[in-house]
Order: structure tokens, then C-alpha cells, then sequence
């Protein structure tokens, strides 16, 4: 995967194959948090393992996803705007980086039984300061990578993050991820460093290592990635301008840019859909099934491996069809994923019109309701890394580099701006109803409203 990135940007005018490959590594650096973290160990142990009630587990979670998203929407545009007056980016990297690193150790502490409230509060910082982030490192795309090139990059990159969250759900299954009942990890072995799966500390032990991974490997964009020089203009001023700025460009994008506006709002309302999917359906399977954190990894291993292989592919028809068919395939995928997950029970699929065996032939996914449930994540796994990567990629190729800051910002807002409507609808629903399945059908209308904008939003979306 990095030596075809190499070989697109060896040519590359804006800068060297060593600062772009460096801008690659964040997404390697970053995505563990929300594979390892979010998805699949932490997010599903949070559900099913730190209390006795896991439909409020669900709720719980979902009102933490709800809260971060509605701070994310706020804040992301007034710090793209920042970012444009004062010029570099890298240091808004680099304080948010101490943010996410500090508040993803203390996950460590969220033993079975103890307060809720503490976990759900520091990895609400922690994905703040994550999701802050990507808006700096986005926003330096347009003037690192050639626009012929950027589709390919960005589903590469994408790609790269997905094989660093695949490297680390290995590393928690195989040597620290223990069995509940025999103590062992898949590979028959004691967890390392004493881990005890009793009290979840293969679990929480995600925390810390997503926050050293990330300091790792975000190190080379600090040292190969250019920046853009600081402008000198004080913090007071910047965030004077920023505001200013920001007043600007969304009176712009109503009158003379509505082509743009379009895309923003539907991918604010798609984007909604496919967050939920990924904050959501790792807990969902495991309040579903009851599976422990070995089931929970060896899912996401499976979604990882197909996201990688797909991301690869996704680059390469971004550049023969355009993001625009690339993401409206994406989130037909996600759609029969969604549809699919929500009309499985344990004894049926497809809303009770094919019967399932209820029989458990023991070992790892053993009913035929998990196997058909892997079946349907195939197509979150397909879906979820091009839609976000050509989504990015259509709004790089919709701007100008001096403007991207402002733009990636109020992109960023449009990937959150109502976000938290899809998680606080599956709250309620699910909180009214005490169907998980009902409050994950909620998804549904998100990405059908948000598809039909994008079927409506020319390509690029320039004017």
C-alpha cells in the first residue's frame, strides 16, 4: 500500500514523498483509537462488561457520542478559520495530540462497577481532541498533494490507518485479550503483563495502548511534513478573524457556492448515518450476542482486513470514476449493512422471512445468527473507509488550498453538525422502546437523506 502511494507521488510538485508520506502516517497514528477504542474493545466492554444493564450501557454511550459530537460541531469550523489566520497547523496537532493522550490512560481506571460517569467523560476528551485534529491535518491536504492525485492518497491513507487499527485489535486478541472463563488468550496463551479479563483490563487496557501508538507514529508528520509558516497574528485576533471568517464563508457558501452548500449538507446528514454505524454497532453485537472482547476484536479484524483491501480499490475508482460515485456506492453498501443487522434476530433474518437455527455449535461465532451478522458487516467493512476518504477527497477538489482551513472546518461541521441527532435518536428510541434493533433503524433515514443531496450535488462542487 505505501509503495503504490510512492510511486503516485513521486512526481508530486508540492512537496516531498517523505512530507507526503508523513501526512499519511496521522491516519495511521489516529485510527487505533477508533478501531481499537470506539468500535470494537472499549465501546463494546463499556456496554457489556462495566455494568449489569446493557441496553442502558447503549444509552449511556450513545449520550456520550451525542455530547462530543455537539461540542465537535460547534467548535470545528471556528478552529478551521484559526487555523487559516494563523497558518500552521501542526501545532494545534500537537496540543490537542497531549489532550487525547492523557484522556485515552486514564480509560485504564473504568473497572467493572465503578462510576460511569469518569470513562464516558475522558473519552468524550479524547475524541474531541481527535476529531480537532483531523480538521488541521485535513485542511494541509490541498496544498500537500497534487488534485490528479488526491483521491488516490486520501483512500491510501485511509487504508493505511485501517491496516494500523488491524495491527493493534491483532496485538489486544492475540496477546492481551483474555477468555472470561479460561483465562487465555486466542493463541492459548496468559495475557501478557498479568492481565486479568475478570475485571476487564484486556479492555482497558486499549486506552493506554491507542495513546502510545499515537504518540509513536504521529511523530513523523511532525518531522518530514511541511507546514505553512506562522503568521504571527495573536490568538485574540486569530480568533477574532477566524469568527469573522467563518460569518463569511457560510454567507458565501449561501449565495454564490449553493453547488457546495449542497454536498456539505448532505454529507452532514449521511455522515451522521455512517458515525453511528461505527460508534454504535460494535455495542450493538456485543449487547446482541453477549460477546467478549476475543469475539468483539476477531469482527473487527475481519471489517479491517475487507476496509483495507477496499480502500485500495476505492482509490483507484476515485480516480477513474470520481468521489462523487465512489461515496454514492458506499453508502448503498452501508445502507444493505444497516438494513441487514436490523433485521436479524437470534432465530431469523431478513425480518423473520428466512428461519435460522438457534443451535449453538460452540467455539468463536457459533449460532447461525452471529455468522449471518458477520455476513452484513462485510458491507460496513466495504463501506466506511471510501465513504469518508473520497468524501474528503470531493471537498479537496472542490477548494482552493488558501481557503482549505475555513472550508475543512465547516467540513468538519457537516460531518457534525447533527450528529448527535443520530446517536440521541437512537437513545430515544431505544431508551422508549428497550429495542436496540429499533434504535439502530434509525440509521437508515440519515444515509437515504443524505444520498439523495449527494445525487443531486454536481461534481467537483465549485461554484
Amino acid at each position: 500500500m505505501v509503495s503504490e502511494a510512492v510511486k503516485v507521488i513521486e512526481d508530486a510538485p508540492k512537496t516531498t514523498r517523505r512530507g507526503i508520506l508523513g501526512w499519511m502516517f496521522f491516519d495511521w497514528a489516529a485510527q487505533p483509537y477508533f478501531t481499537v477504542v470506539t468500535t470494537f474493545i472499549f465501546g463494546p466492554y463499556f456496554v457489556s462488561r462495566l455494568t449489569d444493564d446493557p441496553i442502558s450501557a447503549q444509552t449511556h454511550w450513545s449520550n456520550a457520542a451525542t455530547i462530543a459530537s455537539f461540542i465537535i460541531a460547534i467548535f470545528s469550523p471556528i478552529l478551521g478559520s484559526i487555523a487559516d489566520a494563523t497558518g500552521a497547523k501542526k501545532k494545534w496537532i500537537g496540543f490537542f495530540a497531549v489532550i487525547q493522550i492523557v484522556s485515552l490512560a486514564m480509560l485504564w481506571f473504568a473497572a467493572p462497577g465503578s462510576p460511569i460517569i469518569y470513562p464516558m467523560i475522558f473519552w468524550i476528551f479524547a475524541t474531541l481532541a481527535a476529531e480537532f485534529s483531523i480538521v488541521f491535518n485535513d485542511s494541509m491536504m490541498p496544498r500537500l498533494i497534487p488534485e490528479k492525485d488526491v483521491g488516490k492518497i486520501s483512500n491510501l491513507a485511509w487504508g493505511l490507518g485501517y491496516l494500523g487499527g488491524m495491527i493493534a485489535l491483532f496485538a489486544v486478541i492475540l496477546l492481551l485479550a483474555g477468555n472470561p472463563s479460561t483465562g487465555k488468550t486466542l493463541i492459548g496463551i496468559t495475557p501478557l503483563f498479568g492481565l486479568d479479563p475478570a475485571l476487564g483490563e484486556d479492555a482497558r487496557i486499549t486506552g493506554p495502548l491507542s495513546a502510545l501508538w499515537y504518540f509513536i507514529f504521529i511523530l513523523p508528520m511532525f518531522f518530514f511534513t511541511p507546514d505553512v509558516k506562522s503568521t504571527g497574528v495573536s490568538m485574540a485576533k486569530a480568533v477574532k478573524d477566524g469568527l469573522l471568517e467563518l460569518k463569511f464563508s457560510l454567507a458565501e457558501l449561501t449565495r454564490t457556492r449553493r453547488h457546495l452548500a449542497r454536498f456539505l449538507i448532505g454529507r452532514m446528514i449521511y455522515q451522521d448515518g455512517v458515525n453511528a454505524v461505527i460508534v454504535l454497532g460494535g455495542a450493538f453485537a456485543a449487547g446482541m450476542f453477549g460477546w467478549a472482547t476475543i469475539e468483539i476484536g476477531i469482527y473487527g479484524i475481519i471489517l479491517n482486513i475487507v476496509a483495507i483491501a477496499s480502500n485500495v480499490i476505492a482509490g483507484w475508482l476515485d480516480g477513474k470514476l470520481g468521489s462523487k460515485r465512489v461515496v454514492v456506492l458506499s453508502l448503498i453498501s452501508l445502507l444493505l449493512a444497516t438494513i441487514g443487522i436490523i433485521s436479524t434476530a437470534k432465530d431469523s433474518t431478513l425480518f423473520g422471512l428466512i428461519a435460522l437455527s438457534t443451535t449453538d455449535s460452540g467455539g468463536l461465532f457459533g449460532t447461525a445468527a452471529e455468522k449471518i451478522f458477520i455476513l452484513y458487516g462485510l458491507f460496513i467493512g466495504i463501506a466506511f473507509g471510501p465513504v469518508q476518504a473520497s468524501s474528503r477527497s470531493f471537498m479537496s477538489r472542490s477548494i482552493k488550498p488558501e481557503e482549505a482551513g475555513r472550508y475543512f472546518g465547516i467540513y468538519a461541521l457537516s460531518g457534525r453538525a447533527t450528529s448527535f441527532m443520530a446517536t440521541l435518536a437512537f437513545s430515544i428510541v431505544t431508551a422508549a422502546t428497550g429495542s436496540a434493533h429499533l434504535g439502530m433503524a434509525t440509521i437508515i433515514v440519515f444515509l437515504v437523506v443524505g444520498l439523495g443531496f449527494l445525487l443531486a450535488t454536481p461534481y467537483p462542487a465549485r461554484d
